[in-house]
């Protein structure tokens, strides 16, 4: 059978893309496979006239199985409590309590981890909070003497290594504008039992014994990285170019951008942002091979911009691009 060239470049292609889709389509599934979780839970409601230990039982009872167990109290919490941006501003312990946080329905990064942790003690699991760092913006890039500014949980549900798992329901229940003042409920399933890689690119623990596989391998280098967005976990972005968060160049120089990814890629496009200016460019020369893309772009005007690569309109990646 004579095949030529071009016939087997196309069917490796067709290959890629149906491995990435498989990859994809194990990660819906993943989410799915909770669908019963989710259902019950949120028809209990808000249970607000009962205490941490309480609801705990009650959410967890029907369920046997310990991830099912983490699962409903992730979703009855990222359900029922509202990021508190002043508590986390001020860092107030007091009002980081189960109790306080149950009577007000806020919380701050560290009251998101404490409740989870409490709750999940009550359904006998074994969950850790863990202190650290969380990069939210691009002013946020290259930060030195940074203080603590989130927490998130650690739930162990085995003996080996591979049986810890990340959570952090403080993200996983919204988002915070630029400004950390407003706050947008936003179920987000990624960050139950996270990717580990993508987690340790977003988070940094102030022990460094608490990265459950490798990441940055200090502060600064996590500092240096760029804000890592939802996005990165839907397509499973673990490695991209450049790794340094600021990007200097020159007007009218070409600029390489690349990352791996898993799921199919439709679109690449560049959200830019100037102040209140905001333009979205599409990518029209990406070059994808084995799983990895890669892609150009000229900046031509001098100025500093928020740079977000978006994935099917999805943001995965910010930069800050300083044009001279």
């Amino acid at each position: 059978m004579n095949i030529n060239k071009k016939t087997i470049v196309k069917r490796i292609g067709t290959l890629v893309l149906f491995f990435l889709f498989i990859s994809f389509a194990k990660a819906q599934n993943a989410s799915n496979a909770f669908a019963g979780v989710d259902t019950y839970v949120s028809s209990l409601g808000s249970l607000d006239t009962l205490n941490m230990g309480t609801i705990a039982k009650i959410i967890t009872q029907k369920f046997s199985d310990k991830k099912e167990k983490a699962r409903a109290v992730f979703v009855w919490i990222t359900n029922n409590i509202s990021y508190e941006t002043k508590a986390a501003r001020a860092g107030d312990a007091k009002n980081n309590t189960s109790d306080a946080i149950l009577k007000n329905r806020k919380a701050g990064g560290q009251g998101y981890a404490t409740l989870f942790q409490d709750m999940c003690s009550v359904a006998g699991i074994r969950c850790l909070t863990v202190d650290g760092f969380l990069k939210r913006v691009t002013e946020n890039i290259n930060e030195e003497d940074v203080e603590i500014n989130h927490s998130w949980a650690v739930v162990q549900l085995g003996q080996s290594p591979e049986q810890w798992f990340y959570v952090d329901a403080a993200l996983g229940s919204g988002y915070l504008d630029k400004k950390g003042t407003t706050f947008t409920r936003s179920f987000d399933d990624a960050y139950f039992f996270a990717n580990k890689l993508i987690f340790n690119n977003q988070h940094y623990p102030d022990n460094q014994r608490w990265q459950l596989v490798k990441g940055p391998k200090n502060k600064k280098t996590f500092y240096q990285l760029p804000i890592i967005k939802n996005g990165a976990y839907q397509f499973n972005v673990t490695d991209f170019a450049p790794d340094n968060g600021i990007i200097k160049v020159k007007a009218g120089k070409v600029v390489n951008f690349g990352f791996s990814a898993k799921g199919p890629v439709t679109t690449i496009s560049l959200l830019i942002e100037e102040n209140k200016k905001r333009l979205v460019k599409a990518i029209s020369n990406p070059v994808t091979a084995a799983g990895k893309t890669n892609f150009t772009y000229t900046f031509e005007d001098e100025g500093t911009y928020d740079v977000t690569i978006l994935i099917n309109d999805k943001e995965t990646l910010q930069y800050l691009v300083e044009v001279e």
